[in-house]
């Protein structure tokens, strides 16, 4: 229980600065982080205490989403950095990337020879999607990334590109930022591996347009985009057997995998590998 004197207008500003780093949803009555009352947090109570040791999440960055009202926050703690979205909370974490590696590497090791392999990578997120797929590919290859958001490049050139390694700084990297559904409808362009984490899954999540991505006529485009023993890869962070099926109506073999956000237990993603 809250200390009599922490007083209420204390407590209800640590509960919105809870809430706000949480979900990433503002103080009603500010854009900003809500703040904390200095004499309150000055109160020589263990809870209070607590909450003054703890390093807040620092807001590093914000970015519109196109085609949606809603925005992107970069938000970085004491050890990691989350991506929020406002209204809807926790994107992703440099904490809990282990599918996002999977989505980077399994495809790329069912080639024959990734060596040389071009690889599309559809959503930068926090690069550790694109790092795990230079990493499963050889001197050769050429990886392009798409990003719709010019803000979260920006931020993985900036101080979020540490926790991935720097994926961006490799001399095999083509960023092209804009949407990923322009390159898959272009007939000149082919690909060994396409590995698609542009929302949260096939409900589009952080924006209306990415339900394309996920229907019949967005696998089907980026199946064309496949060159021959191609693998498509498509990440969510729940199964979906109605998104197998339709892999499936699209004449493609589809292997459904499950894994785990970080270490071996807590929430599971799931990974689809497609191939002709």
């Amino acid at each position: 229980m809250w200390p009599d004197f922490c007083g209420s207008t204390a407590v209800t500003r640590l509960l919105r600065l809870d809430r706000f780093y949480a979900t990433g949803t503002p103080d009603q009555h500010t854009e900003k982080p809500p703040t904390l009352p200095v004499d309150a947090a000055r109160k020589p109570t263990d809870i209070l205490k607590q909450f003054k040791c703890m390093k807040r999440p620092v807001l590093l960055g914000e970015a519109p989403i196109p085609g949606d009202n809603r925005r992107l926050r970069l938000l970085q703690g004491k050890d990691d950095c989350t991506i929020v979205i406002s209204g809807g909370g926790e994107l992703m974490s440099t904490r809990r990337h282990q599918s996002e590696d999977a989505l980077g590497a399994l495809p790329c090791e069912l080639l024959k020879d990734p060596r040389a392999a071009r690889v599309l990578i559809g959503g930068l997120g926090m690069g550790f999607t694109l790092a795990a797929a230079l990493k499963a590919t050889g001197p050769d290859a050429q990886v392009t990334v798409a990003e719709l958001v010019p803000e979260v490049v920006e931020w993985n050139r900036g101080p979020l590109g540490d926790y991935a390694g720097r994926p961006l700084d490799d001399p095999r990297v083509i960023v092209y930022q804009g949407d990923v559904i322009d390159l898959l409808q272009d007939a000149s362009q082919r690909f060994d591996v396409i590995a698609l984490d542009v929302d949260n899954g096939p409900e589009g999540f952080s924006a209306q347009r990415n339900n394309l991505i996920y229907s019949k006529a967005g696998i089907t485009s980026a199946r064309q985009s496949l060159r021959p023993a191609g693998v498509l890869a498509y990440w969510s962070a729940s199964a979906d057997r109605q998104f197998t099926r339709l892999l499936k109506q699209c004449k493609l073999t589809v292997r459904e995998q499950q894994v785990y956000a970080h270490g071996n237990k807590g929430p599971r993603h799931t990974i689809w590998l497609a191939t002709e």
